[in-house]
């Protein structure tokens, strides 16, 4: 028996099971809690400031007053619709990196309409149309890495990941094509003037109607993934490809209905940075936000709905980050580790949700 113990490690992990919700969120404010002690000391060291002056300006950065509040929730939107939009991908376990570029398509769709039907059509129809483009061209865009997975089980993350760079080039082309004025390299704000293609405002808040929108495709995709049967389906693929085929899913359907739905989505969110955002398009249109989404979308374990809490706190670092940058006159750097400390330490509390730490009993407890 005690030959027994000794062999034994002095630490174990095992899989731990049944963590209640309450757990869950203890151990990650406490994960928070210590990111930030751990973030104080680095300032206090490193620049001699008080770690709650510069807490306090990080906080300045979306709470100061309504304007900058208004701009966190435009940028929340815009990184909220691209998770949801490879949440069902990554829960089918088909890891679709290619996010930036859907993106840049559906952007680069949508500003074709205004640039070439814009003041021709009447605006309503222009709006339609390019809704409809910035659709298809995302889900045309997913669609071709999940031709080639479902037919020849090609590398989904090598392929997605090269289309990015071919979506930036082909915006490039026609950014060259479309300047204005020529030779400036960039297109400048498409329909200035007359404003056509532009999203409709409402009221005096200029990006409510994308948060509604964004709003709106959250709760589709919540009971999409958890209700319908394609929800189902996508789970069951995700959990065992062989499963699926067992019990008659077409495995190849689905990736390319799932896939099309999350391209369609991407397409969405070009079409709100270009035609309700930015009002032109640009090869930093997306501005990573294909990449941090999927970020977004692993914290939320793919829930749409626990989105909404990951984004915002994503988009609540960077403002304050920026805003450490500009207060105190450091380099960004500096603003990128603070932020690097705190999601450090948030992903890291997934590992103590997800398993626990036995260590080995004395030989008195043994016996």
């Amino acid at each position: 028996m005690m030959s027994k113990t000794a062999a034994e490690p002095l630490v174990r992990i095992s899989k731990r099971e049944g963590t209640t919700f309450v757990q869950k969120v203890l151990v990650r404010a406490i994960a928070i809690l210590l990111a930030l002690v751990v973030d104080a000391f680095f300032i206090f060291f490193v620049t001699g400031l008080n770690p709650i002056s510069v807490y306090g300006v990080m906080w300045n950065g979306t709470f100061m007053n309504t304007t900058r509040f208004s701009w966190a929730l435009r940028d929340l939107s815009s990184l909220l619709c691209i998770a949801i939009a490879l949440a069902p991908a990554f829960k089918m376990r088909f890891w679709n990196i290619g996010g930036e570029g859907q993106v840049l398509i559906g952007g680069l769709a949508t500003a074709a309409c205004m640039i070439c039907l814009g003041g021709k059509i009447p605006n309503a129809l222009l709006i339609l149309t390019m809704i409809v483009a910035s659709m298809l061209a995302g889900a045309i865009w997913a669609l071709i890495p999940a031709f080639f997975k479902a037919q020849y089980n090609t590398n989904e993350t090598l392929f997605t990941l090269m289309m990015n760079y071919v979506a930036i080039q082909l915006v490039a082309y026609f950014v060259i094509r479309w300047e204005v004025p020529k030779g400036s390299g960039k297109i400048g704000i498409i329909n200035q003037t007359t404003r056509a293609g532009w999203l409709p405002v409402l009221g005096e808040h200029d990006y409510l109607l994308n948060i509604l929108i964004v709003l709106a495709l959250t709760v589709f995709m919540s009971i999409y993934l958890k209700y319908s049967k394609h929800g189902y389906e996508i789970s069951v693929v995700g959990e065992s490809v062989n499963t699926a085929r067992y019990i008659g899913i077409n495995v190849k359907k689905v990736i390319l209905r799932t896939m099309a739905l999350s391209g369609a989505v991407c397409g969405i969110a070009g079409l709100l940075l270009v035609g309700g955002t930015d009002h032109t398009i640009t090869t930093t249109t997306a501005d990573n936000r294909g990449f941090t989404a999927i970020m977004v979308s692993w914290l939320a374990k793919f829930s749409p709905a626990y989105m909404i809490l990951t984004s915002f706190l994503l988009v609540f670092l960077q403002k304050g980050a920026d805003e450490i940058s500009t207060v105190f006159m450091l380099d960004q750097s500096f603003s990128d580790i603070i932020t690097g400390i705190i999601l450090f330490f948030i992903i890291g509390s997934e590992f103590f949700i997800n398993y626990e730490l036995k260590f080995r009993r004395n030989r008195k407890e043994a016996a």
